[in-house]
């Protein structure tokens, strides 16, 4: 697993928003995604979304993943 296959899913899953991740051990990764989807949301219901995206890869090929959500607007770039 990488990190560019994790972003590439999350953002597929995701209609509109932008994933950064890193992880250089190929299971520890970290995310931050933006999304507009996440407004109103509490945190535990962005990370399920987020998770939702990567099914069972969670747990498996990912064994850890920490994540930032926020919408545009809590990242800074609109909306």
């Amino acid at each position: 697993m990488d990190a560019d296959t994790i972003r590439q899913l999350i953002e597929q899953g995701l209609p509109g928003a932008r994933a950064e991740v890193r992880g250089d051990d190929g299971v520890h990764f970290e995310a931050t995604v933006v999304a507009e989807a996440f407004r109103g949301k509490l945190p535990l219901a962005r990370h399920r979304l987020v998770y939702a995206t990567l099914g069972e890869l969670m747990g498996g090929a990912i064994h850890a993943l920490s994540l930032r959500t926020l919408t545009p607007d809590e990242a800074g770039t609109g909306g």
